[in-house]
């Protein structure tokens, strides 16, 4: 059975933790020292999210913690969870449905690493990718990576993220605001000081919080892209992310949020650190 801590510190949203505060074994006043935090938001992931905790699971260490929210799946997605005998796996269950970016920003809240890593449910991490985030970490608070499609089949139509355009900070905005800046949650991580700046999400933000990540770190100065892609993309007709068009009002209605977004990162890097870096 999976092994849980104690009740998460600054919970967002109700969440019902008995179940997995009955398995605890641990003392939850003990603080160790945590590498990485894998969180993941789960919701109606039965079919894959086995697939995909095993090539996350078999990527990290002993220092290391997968933290799942699982926003009050109705199948059998928490059975598969708790069906892994794993102590690095913490699982807190929401009462009830708060969409997956109420979801992330709970697991991230309730992570303990100095690194933060964000997963879905229905992807397959490719050997190595943890390590091979984890060193470009060493020199930039965000990273984000390239993927493949599992199973081989097109890509979204959206250029790969390139190496020499990380640096590129006034280019990768104008980039987020006009969709062609490849940035995926599934691909990025960053490092705790940066969660002042994530959390809480904007209430108004009810999609692409990858977006929001990616502006943080590109207003701070600091994100790498990286060309290799550290994980195969599981495209099915339940992806959260939208596929199909939209419709020019929505367009339009999210670009407005993404210049909110824009303002929002900049006043609270300011806040936290009393400057930004100047694009360029």
């Amino acid at each position: 059975m999976v092994q849980s801590v104690g009740r998460a510190q600054n919970p967002v949203t109700p969440y019902e933790q008995t179940d997995c505060e009955a398995m605890n074994g641990r003392n939850e006043h003990a603080t160790p020292m945590i590498r990485a935090s894998v969180c993941m938001a789960t919701y109606k992931g039965a079919r894959y999210v086995g697939e995909q905790l095993e090539s996350i699971l078999s990527q990290l260490g002993t220092e290391d913690e997968v933290v799942i929210v699982d926003d009050a799946s109705p199948d059998d997605t928490v059975t598969k969870i708790m069906a892994f005998d794993d102590p690095r796996i913490r699982l807190i269950r929401a009462e009830s449905n708060q969409g997956y970016v109420r979801s992330f920003q709970h697991a991230v809240l309730a992570s303990r690493g100095e690194f933060i890593f964000l997963a879905d449910q229905d992807d397959v991490w490719i050997p190595g990718r943890l390590e091979h985030m984890l060193s470009a970490l060493q020199g930039s608070a965000v990273v984000a990576s390239n993927f493949d499609i599992l199973g081989g089949g097109p890509r979204p139509a959206i250029p790969r993220l390139r190496s020499a355009d990380g640096s590129r900070k006034l280019a990768n905005l104008f980039g987020i605001l006009v969709g062609y800046r490849a940035y995926y949650g599934c691909g990025m991580a960053f490092r705790r000081e940066l969660l002042g700046a994530f959390a809480p999400v904007p209430s108004y933000l009810r999609e692409s919080h990858d977006l929001w990540l990616a502006i943080i770190g590109n207003m701070a100065g600091s994100i790498e892209h990286l060309d290799e892609p550290t994980l195969l993309r599981r495209l099915h007709d339940e992806n959260a992310t939208p596929r199909g068009w939209r419709s020019l009002a929505t367009i339009v209605a999210a670009r407005v949020v993404l210049l909110r977004l824009m303002g929002e990162a900049r006043r609270r890097l300011l806040s936290l650190r009393g400057l930004v870096d100047q694009p360029s």
